[in-house]
């Protein structure tokens, strides 16, 4: 079998690997994860990675941010990057540029029962079509149509449809916002660079200091990790009424993509904050909130809630999208 160049580009963090497909199973054989803010490029990214002596005819990459005629441009990093230019650079035979949501989407079949968590079993005989929703950096969405036999991915920008407040604590919330933007997305509300705006605005409602302990990390890169980490350690009040809050958010927009797609095959929790918040998920804000559609509700239940355990998955979907597309050619 012949390697697979297969990358998962977040504004955060890129994690690329060599891998070889076999079905729907997708073997690593080699693997790096770089900070992709270090990088002006991903091509000079993609150069650190890649080794002298390999010959690598398929690549595929999995982009935050849309795609369009081979060209992404990313969300949350200065990064342009083109197939055309890849392949002329690195002398790739085909390379191609996903979303990285519906990379994600394409990477499901690689999973097996121990990659999943289930929030709600949904109906029994459940099929149909299927989202991915996925709180990273940023927030991600994409759908996968059921045409009675396979799924099909495809990708979305939902994450940055406008942000719709559910009580007066999110009015108050969406017109905080609306004073340091133009445009208030979902994403401005679910996402890792979200959370920290959230405890100090909820800091602000409840008129509370921010611990001495707190503040420092508050100003880094780490800020949504320390109001999650003292949260979930129940070191401090308002983090943990943030995280709740965050979770309840987070489920909202979850129901609102299942109800958009008619997810009946299952609406997926992808991204790097959902298994680190597991036990939030599992609590019952996230499904309360996904449910609480009104007359839909009954079609809600009937949909699967898994949550993705394996944050491989984004780096699965690309290979197995480029092992289909060599077969196919």
């Amino acid at each position: 079998m012949k390697l697979l160049l297969t990358g998962d580009i977040g504004g955060t963090k890129t994690r690329l690997a060599l891998a070889e497909t076999d079905g729907a199973r997708v073997l690593i054989r080699r693997e790096q994860s770089y900070a992709s803010q270090r990088y002006a490029t991903f091509e000079s990214l993609l150069g650190d990675f890649l080794q002298q002596d390999e010959r690598i005819d398929d690549a595929a990459f999995g982009i935050a941010g849309p795609v369009r005629d081979g060209v992404a441009q990313a969300t949350n990093l200065p990064w342009r990057i083109e197939a055309v230019r890849l392949r002329q650079s690195f002398g790739f035979a085909r390379c191609h540029l996903l979303n990285d949501l519906e990379a994600t989407a394409y990477g499901l079949p690689a999973l097996g029962e121990q990659d999943l968590h289930i929030l709600q079993a949904g109906a029994p005989d459940a099929r149909g079509n299927r989202a991915v929703i996925a709180a990273g950096t940023g927030l991600g969405e994409a759908g996968l149509y059921w045409d009675g036999r396979t799924h099909h991915p495809f990708a979305s920008e939902g994450g940055h449809a406008t942000f719709s407040p559910r009580n007066a604590l999110e009015f108050a919330l969406l017109q905080h916002l609306q004073q340091q933007r133009e445009h208030v997305s979902w994403e401005r509300v679910v996402s890792g660079m979200a959370l920290p705006e959230l405890y100090v605005f909820l800091r602000g409602e409840r008129r509370a200091e921010i611990p001495p302990w707190l503040s420092q990390d508050l100003s880094g890169p780490q800020a949504a990790a320390a109001i999650s980490t003292a949260a979930l350690q129940q070191r401090d009040e308002v983090c943990e009424e943030t995280l709740q809050w965050f979770v309840g958010l987070y489920g909202a927009e979850a129901g609102n993509l299942a109800l958009k797609t008619m997810s009946l095959g299952g609406l997926y929790i992808g991204g790097g904050i959902a298994p680190k918040i597991l036990p939030l998920l599992q609590r019952g804000e996230f499904m309360a909130a996904f449910l609480d559609k009104g007359r839909m509700r009954p079609l809600l239940e009937a949909m699967p809630v898994k949550v993705i355990l394996n944050d491989r998955a984004a780096l699965y979907g690309p290979a197995l999208f480029a092992a289909q597309c060599r077969e196919a050619a």
